[in-house]
């Protein structure tokens, strides 16, 4: 049931830079390795309401209704450019910290969630892709797209990891570098800024 084809669509998918992959990084990045963690797994958690909504249907009422679309569109615009903006006023030299506290891990991994619970294409992405690999004849088509979708967060935290980490190894680099440290920064911060503007302009289909 778990195709190759599924498993190289999915990679493909994952490894296109996104919203959450440019979390994952900017937090490798800004916090450190372990934080990176926490924001790969807040991310990966926020695929559960998408994959949920399109298993039982209810995100075909992005298809339909061009309101509920909007919502949900416009909330999650507006978290992204608060994230710009606040990223863009404590931009600052970077100071490693070896030690976090649980509370910082867990809003990090709390913002990656809301960023991915709060994005609608992803539930009708979910909702494109998943039946294209269940066959027909399948006894529990649900149970398999459950499945499918549970491939697919397993291959995205991976991914995320991998993104997370790599980009932590320019951390110190960074800190030791305060033109470098407060330009990524700002740089992520238009990126985050860009994001939600595209959010906000898209189109419901």
């Amino acid at each position: 049931m778990i195709s190759v084809e599924f498993l190289l669509t999915s990679l493909v998918v994952v490894l296109i830079p996104g919203i959450g992959v440019l979390y994952t990084i900017s937090t490798g990045l800004f916090i450190g390795k372990r934080a990176s963690l926490f924001a790969a797994f807040g991310c990966t958690l926020g695929i559960i309401p998408s994959l949920l909504a399109s298993v039982i249907g209810l995100a075909a009422i992005f298809h339909t209704s061009a309101l509920a679309f909007q919502n949900v569109k416009y909330t999650g615009a507006a978290y992204l450019l608060y994230l710009a903006c606040a990223m863009w006023r404590s931009a600052s030299t970077l100071s490693l910290e070896k030690e976090k506290s649980q509370s910082s891990f867990a809003a990090v991994a709390t913002k990656g969630f809301i960023i991915n619970i709060l994005n609608p294409k992803l539930s009708i992405f979910f909702l494109a892709l998943l039946p294209q690999f269940v066959s027909p004849s399948a006894s529990q088509p649900l149970v398999n797209m459950f499945l499918l979708g549970l491939v697919f967060m397993a291959i995205t935290f991976g991914v995320f990891i991998i993104y997370g980490f790599m980009a932590s190894t320019f951390s110190e680099f960074a800190a030791r570098s305060e033109k470098f440290s407060l330009g990524i920064q700002k740089i992520f911060s238009g990126s985050f800024a860009v994001l939600g503007f595209k959010l906000a302009f898209s189109e419901w289909e």
